[in-house]
């Protein structure tokens, strides 16, 4: 059970339950607010749950940046929620627009650009139309004349082969980033997490095995009604339009039945916003930081 506030307990999976019930009354918008989301980050953002007022509140205390709480899930008495929330964090952190809305003017409240989600439509993803579409294109067709990928729904047979994938991509990431970013190493914590916990999550995705190895994969869920949000995705970087062969097959295929994708955010990584940027989303997902006036 997740205690009332103040007191608060750290995610586990026995939480899954009752936390999806949240969501499945309030469908979120922004990508951080699933339960497979908070649990797989749990060893870097130190995710704990409370009710406070009978909304759930995920208080996070990851040692790069300042400790904060995700916006409240509920609808009671929402203005005093945030106000108890501000009296224990310094800020609430990845709060969607519509959210911010409810709450009046009196809070100081700043965008959070490196949080934005990309989201995009699915049917444009699967299709790739246009002339801006036409390196994507491109790619695609070199990547089908040189190799031949079967690609079937990921299940808990794949896990072995993915996490392999994982180990290479890791080896042969850019030397700094395996000295210093440690995010990056959390993140590459977080998508074992999601493998080894596949069905307990209830995750699914698409894996592309090229010669007998699984050379990339895809993970994600539904996010609400008419999005699917997509928590990671991964290609091996030696095979050249993988990445963008694997997008398309996953928008064609097991997601076709959402309106849109969240493709989740940037992290202020350069090539990242490019590369999510280079797919035209049909929006931005704005958030915000929100703290005590």
């Amino acid at each position: 059970m997740i205690p009332d506030f103040p007191q608060l307990k750290p995610v586990e999976l026995t939480d899954r339950d009752e936390v999806n019930n949240y969501f499945n009354a309030y469908p979120p918008e922004v990508c951080e607010l699933t339960f497979a989301n908070i649990y797989i980050w749990r060893h870097w953002e130190k995710p704990q749950l409370t009710k406070i007022n009978g909304n759930l509140c995920v208080f996070c205390s990851p040692s790069d940046e300042p400790s904060y709480f995700f916006e409240p899930v509920g609808e009671n008495r929402i203005r005093e929620t945030v106000e108890t929330c501000l009296s224990v964090a310094p800020r609430l952190s990845r709060v969607s627009e519509n959210f911010l809305s409810k709450l009046g003017p009196d809070l100081i409240y700043q965008e959070d650009r490196d949080n934005f989600d990309y989201v995009y439509l699915t049917e444009e993803l699967a299709s790739l139309r246009g002339k801006k579409y036409d390196g994507k294109r491109n790619l695609i067709k070199k990547f089908e004349k040189n190799y031949k990928a079967g690609v079937r729904p990921l299940s808990e047979s794949d896990v072995p082969g993915c996490l392999d994938l994982v180990d290479r991509w890791e080896s042969n990431s850019p030397e700094e980033n395996r000295n210093s970013d440690q995010r990056s190493r959390a993140a590459s914590q977080a998508i074992r997490e999601a493998l080894l916990n596949l069905r307990a999550l209830g995750l699914g995705g698409l894996v592309a095995v090229i010669n007998g190895r699984v050379e990339g994969f895809c993970l994600g869920e539904r996010l609400n009604p008419e999005t699917a949000v997509v928590h990671v995705e991964l290609a091996s970087r030696e095979i050249a339009g993988l990445h963008q062969f694997m997008n398309r097959e996953c928008a064609r295929t097991i997601w076709k039945e959402f309106r849109y994708l969240n493709r989740e955010q940037d992290a202020g990584l350069p090539g990242l916003r490019r590369s999510k940027l280079s797919y035209h989303p049909h929006c931005l997902l704005k958030k915000y930081n929100i703290f005590n006036p």
